[in-house]
Parts: C-alpha cells; sequence; structure tokens
C-alpha cells in the first residue's frame, strides 16, 4: 500500500453518486492517512459509464468488472450495484486482494451473506479489509446517541422504537422498478430500509436483536412498465409482464417486534406507504435513567431526556449536533451551520480509510452485515408462519 489509495467503483447510480462525492470531499475536510485516488467507475453500458466518470469525477470508465477487480493498481473495490451481485463482486475482489466497500443490505440472501462473511474473515488474515455501507451511523446526532447510552446516561435500556417511513410508491400508477423484483432487490421495504433502522438500533444501544415476530404485505401487486415493450414477457427480472404492467414481488412494508439481547422491548416498522412521509428515520431509546430521540428529517438534532431531574422542570432536551466536541463535527461548519444527507457518506470514507491504514477491522464489518441480514431473513420467516424466530448471532470478525 502506497499513500492513495486507489478505488474502483462498481456502479454510479443513486448511491454510485453519493459514494463518489464523499471519496471527492473526504480528504479536504478530513486528514487522511491515505489519499483516495478515484482510478474507475464501472457500469454494464460504455456511453453512460463514461459519461458519469466525467460527471462524478473519475479517472476512467469500465464495462467489465472482474477485468477491473483483477487489476493490479486498484486497492479497493467499492460495491454500488443492486443486491443480487453483491455477492458475487464482493468475493472475487476480496480473493483479488482489494478492500471492499458494500452497500447495504449486505446480500439478498442469508446464504449469499454467509458467502460474503467467509470471505470477509478469510481475506482478513491476509491484510484484507472489509465493510458494509450504512452511513446512517455516521450521522452526528445518532453517533452521539451511541456515545450516551454507551456512558450510561440513559441507564439500563428497555423499549426501542424505530421506524422507516417513506411514499415515494404510495401511488398505484408509480412504475415498476428494480426495488420492487425479488430476485434484483432481495426483498422490498424489509431490506431496502428496514436494514437501515435494525442497524442503528443495535449500533445505539450496543446489542444484538435475537428473537423477532413480524408482519410483510404488499398494497399494489403489479405496476407499470415504463418502455414497456421492451420488458413485455418479464424481460430484465420484471415478473409477469401483462399488458404493460409487471407483478411487484417484494414487501411494500414490514413491521415487526423484538427481543434484544439484555431482554429489553423493540418495535419496528418499515413502510413506503407512509403517505408524506419522505425519509423518515426515526429512533428512540427509553431507558431507566432516560430516553433519547432522533428523527433523520430533523437529522441535526437528538433529543435527550433525563429522569433525575426534578419533574417540575424536566423534559426532553433538543441537543443541536452541531458542535466541534460532537463526532464528526470539528472538521465542518461553525457551530449551528448544520450537515446533511451527504456527509454520512463522508464520515463512512474517513472511517473505513483510516481502519485500513491502521490495520484495524472497520465497523460495521461484513460479519455486521451478515447479522442485520439475518435479522431480516427471520422477519421474512416470520411473516411466512406468524411465529417468533430466532436470530443466528455469528462471531465478529477482527
Amino acid at each position: 500500500m502506497t499513500d492513495s489509495l486507489r478505488v474502483a467503483m462498481i456502479g454510479h447510480a443513486f448511491m454510485g453518486a453519493a459514494h463518489s462525492q464523499a471519496w471527492r470531499t473526504a480528504p479536504h475536510f478530513f486528514d487522511l492517512p491515505l489519499t483516495p485516488e478515484l482510478a474507475v467507475v464501472c457500469g454494464r453500458d460504455a456511453g453512460r459509464a463514461a459519461a458519469a466518470a466525467g460527471r462524478l469525477g473519475w479517472a476512467e470508465s469500465a464495462i467489465d468488472w472482474r477485468s477491473v477487480v483483477a487489476r493490479d493498481d486498484i486497492d479497493l473495490v467499492d460495491i454500488c450495484t443492486p443486491g443480487d451481485s453483491h455477492a458475487e463482486i464482493a468475493v472475487a475482489a476480496l480473493e483479488a486482494g482489494k478492500h471492499v466497500l458494500c452497500e447495504k443490505p449486505l446480500a439478498n440472501t442469508l446464504a449469499e451473506a454467509d458467502a460474503m462473511a467467509e470471505a470477509a474473515e478469510r481475506a482478513y488474515a491476509g491484510g484484507v479489509r472489509a465493510m458494509v455501507g450504512f452511513t446512517y451511523r455516521r450521522v452526528p446526532a445518532v453517533a452521539l446517541a451511541r456515545q450516551l447510552v454507551a456512558e450510561g446516561r440513559i441507564g439500563e435500556v428497555r423499549h426501542v422504537r424505530a421506524q422507516y417511513l417513506q411514499d415515494w410508491i404510495a401511488d398505484p400508477e408509480a412504475p415498476f422498478s428494480w426495488r420492487l423484483d425479488k430476485t434484483k432487490a432481495g426483498s422490498g421495504a424489509l431490506g431496502d430500509i428496514g436494514a437501515h433502522i435494525v442497524d442503528m438500533a443495535q449500533f445505539v444501544v450496543g446489542e444484538p436483536i435475537t428473537d423477532v415476530i413480524g408482519l410483510m404485505d404488499t398494497f399494489v401487486t403489479s405496476r407499470p412498465l415504463e418502455g414497456a415493450s421492451a420488458l413485455l414477457g418479464g424481460a430484465d427480472g420484471a415478473g409477469g409482464a401483462v399488458d404493460g404492467h409487471a407483478t411487484v414481488t417484494v414487501d411494500d412494508a414490514a413491521a415487526f417486534l423484538t427481543r434484544l439481547g439484555s431482554g429489553a422491548l423493540g418495535v419496528f416498522e418499515a413502510t413506503r406507504f407512509a403517505t408524506g412521509r419522505k425519509n423518515a428515520l426515526r429512533l428512540e431509546v427509553n431507558g431507566s435513567r432516560g430516553s433519547l430521540a432522533f428523527d433523520f428529517e430533523d437529522m441535526n438534532v437528538l433529543e435527550f431526556y433525563d429522569a433525575a431531574e426534578p419533574s417540575e422542570t424536566a423534559g426532553f432536551r433538543r441537543i443541536l449536533a452541531t458542535e466541534p466536541g460532537h463526532p464528526y463535527v470539528g472538521a465542518w461548519w461553525p457551530p449551528g451551520h448544520g450537515l446533511g444527507y451527504e456527509h454520512g457518506f463522508t464520515h463512512q470514507v474517513v472511517d473505513l480509510v483510516t481502519a485500513i491504514s491502521a490495520g484495524e477491522q472497520p465497523r460495521p464489518s461484513f460479519a455486521d452485515g451478515r447479522q442485520v441480514q439475518s435479522v431480516l431473513d427471520a422477519v421474512e420467516r416470520s411473516a411466512s408462519d406468524g411465529a417468533w424466530k430466532s436470530v443466528a448471532l455469528p462471531a465478529p470478525v477482527g
């Protein structure tokens, strides 16, 4: 490893744009031990990949991810593709000796997540590191919540409530996309946004989910295809395409109860049908000495309740997490100048590059991602038969 870290990114859509900005921005605001170089971006179409390279700041483009992964001048592979290709790309990259950053959820199935975690464990012994991209951990207010729980400021955790509410497909005429196809996405609201609240809750309270019972539902079972004539007959994974419509094969909403390692109760909800909610990721943790509450739609604020205060003045206190002493904030703007969605991705780059340079395991690891996948798998199995399911707890790597 030289003083640079040459990065190849596979995929260049929504997440690719967010990751690209993070790779470009991180070394300008943080003192990194290695300097990221945006070496090559890879996509399926040569023209679109070349355009993405120019737009997003990559030195070159390619269409064959296998040849990119095999290149000697690439140090890290950043996977921003749909979930059906995560396992194949990640395992190949790790076996080629490349560090890996993989978008969430880690995989489409628990079996794929197992294979990825095992590949990461083998690679770890050779100095290769792997991390899964749960960026909401790196919102300063969320990182502060974790710090307060770890310090015992809310005492023994008793309740966890987590929601992720969106409405981008509430309109039944919203067109079919790969996110509504189980072969591409693995699951719907459960994996796409439910994975985030599972990881955030476990991160903040410092405990794993051990048992679940869940419900899942699909409210709109068929959606119009864009470019329908090209997709009729189920091409591109559109299941059962008929008369310009495709069958939705994932869940629109999921809700589940949980037990955490200490015995605390959890209530989780993930839906893309919460009309009027755009990106309402919410977490509340109640403990024996106080409570914490966070809502991403007011992402620079953490609410804190101290039960030791006199009842006459007790109440939730609004903490504006923009002080230099708050996690990550010191590298940015003066107090009160809030951060945004993109900053979590920059903080992800900072933590990943720092861990690689130090030879440490970046978190969340592939083992952590596999554990989240185990929760999702248990919810899906529970929704099928209505019974409580235990969550497998693999040993952490590193």
